[in-house]
């Protein structure tokens, strides 16, 4: 008990000071919300990866699709890094920097706003982004505060309260600056904390081959596709008992990320190409590591089959299984553990509370109630909302409406579903309309929302899979059959892309001609 306390106090401290260490850089807003567009590579690479990776994905998803899928989650993982990480950097990454830079444009509401010259989709997309942002810090809360309860007996409630303080504090006093300087020591600590966590529950089993051995000898008795059922070994297979919802995680989880503003938000702050090229390699390798390594060992989640894991009437508690996992480790690595899941949360909870408030300031109530609203005041509005954000998602929290999957499939799919479609054509097309932009928002947050007392797609996963898909269908086919913009403005704002530039020869080989 005493080394983990030790572990907590140390960490905590750190946070903390690197909160008032960057308030010097929060000065105004650009810098509070963007850290002046000056961050490096490494530090944004982190700040995407930690953002990323949280409670929700170490607890609630490793836990729930290890066991349903066994060692074939990994795909989960890896689809994460490859297409949730890599190809989100080189679609979106240096196009989101420079664009978003010609149109001055600090959230991805005013993106929108600006992009298709309307105020009104600045303001929606403004109410979207706060509505959905909180079930997913509410299931970020509910994942930490299940593991804390695991390793100090704490009361839920009290586990809640320390971390929305903490987390509340260094976003306040430092801004973005100081949640991209804590995402990069909190990723160092995510990137060897996984390993030594797999290799300990690895260990516990009798090695890597053994615990293959004794998963291969497990039935998967809730096999969802008739044509697999009573097969054996599945759940150490390569594709799993259950191939097409597995599909379906893969793409919320990856996909997904292109349209959440707290994760688009990190290439508006990139400083330069360096940046980009660096950080496109470095966010790859730590998605590969953290999150492939986390749905790795949520692989193992069966061997693990105890009544601690069952709810009164049976079923399943699926946000119990990690910790379960976990429970029989050695104190020091239970606090490793805590750190780790810690970092990982605390990072994204950041994230998403910076960004709600930003985007609550800056594009509903600068431009709908307080139009003249100061610098000075949009900065004490923005930390005001921030503690307002916390203590709502802290509510929610005390008593979720389901288990943490869910949730964030929820969050997922209704925000990922209105943005991502006209914010990556956006970036790319001349012909995308505000029209296209409204459609979107409405099948992306009409379908999860529907889905949710409907129930006609089981799996809110799939639903916010679908959402996405969809959007991806209806933005270019309603543009074709709507006003195309102003192409005088269109061009102005392209123009951006043809700019030229010098570039040192390591970096770009001259024609000779």
């Amino acid at each position: 008990m005493f080394l983990k306390i030790l572990l907590l106090l140390i960490f905590f401290s750190v946070m903390v000071g690197v909160g008032f260490y960057s308030r010097s850089k929060a000065g105004n807003v650009t810098d509070y919300v963007l850290g002046g567009r000056e961050v490096g590579p490494w530090i944004t690479a982190f700040a995407y990866g930690t953002s990323y990776f949280s409670s929700v994905v170490f607890v609630g998803y490793a836990g729930q699709f290890g066991w349903k899928y066994g060692l074939s989650s990994t795909w989960i993982g890896l689809g994460n890094a490859f297409i949730g990480s890599l190809l989100a950097w080189l679609i979106l990454g240096r196009r989101t920097r420079v664009m978003t830079q010609k149109l001055d444009s600090r959230t991805m509401p005013d993106f929108f706003g600006k992009r298709f010259q309307s105020k009104s989709l600045q303001i929606a997309g403004s109410t979207i982004a706060f509505i959905f942002l909180i079930p997913y810090t509410a299931s970020i809360y509910n994942g930490l505060s299940r593991l804390f309860g695991m390793a100090f007996n704490i009361p839920y409630s009290v586990c809640l309260l320390v971390m929305a303080v903490l987390t509340g504090v260094y976003v306040i006093v430092g801004g973005y600056m100081a949640t991209a300087l804590n995402d990069f020591i909190q990723g160092i600590i995510m990137l060897f904390g996984i390993c030594a966590v797999i290799l300990a529950v690895l260990n516990t089993n009798g090695g890597f081959l053994n615990a293959i051995h004794e998963l291969s000898l497990i039935p998967a008795d809730d096999v969802a596709v008739p044509a697999l059922q009573g097969s054996q070994g599945l759940l150490a297979s390569f594709f799993g008992p259950d191939p097409l919802n597995l599909l379906g995680v893969v793409v919320l989880t990856s996909l997904g990320t292109w349209g959440l503003p707290q994760m688009v938000h990190k290439f508006y702050a990139i400083r330069d190409e360096k940046a980009v090229q660096t950080g496109t390699i470095v966010s790859t390798f730590f998605a590969v590591i953290v999150a492939g390594g986390c749905y790795f060992l949520g692989g193992f989640g069966r061997l693990f089959d105890c009544p601690a894991i069952y709810k009164a009437d049976g079923t399943i508690a699926y946000d119990s299984i990690v910790p379960q996992m976990l429970s029989t480790l050695p104190d020091l690595l239970i606090g490793i553990v805590i750190v780790l899941v810690l970092s990982a949360s605390m990072s994204t909870l950041s994230s998403l509370v910076l960004t709600s408030s930003s985007t609550l300031t800056l594009d509903f109530l600068k431009e709908t109630f307080v139009k003249d609203m100061s610098e000075k005041t949009q900065l004490v509005v923005m930390r005001v909302l921030v503690a307002f954000f916390i203590i709502l998602s802290v509510v929610i929290a005390l008593n979720p409406p389901t288990f943490i999957a869910q949730l964030m499939g929820i969050s997922w799919g209704a925000l990922a579903g209105a943005f991502l479609a006209p914010f990556m054509y956006g970036l790319y097309s001349r012909r995308i309309t505000g029209a296209a932009v409204w459609a979107s928002y409405i099948t992306g947050v009409g379908l999860t929302v529907s889905n949710m007392f409907l129930h006609f797609i089981k799996s809110p996963i799939n639903a916010g899979a679908a959402a996405m898909l969809v959007g991806l269908v209806v933005v270019p086919v309603v543009s074709l059959f709507t006003s195309a913009p102003d192409r005088k403005f269109i061009n102005e704002i392209f123009s951006s892309y043809e700019q030229r530039v010098l570039v040192k020869k390591m970096h770009s080989l001259e024609d000779e001609d």
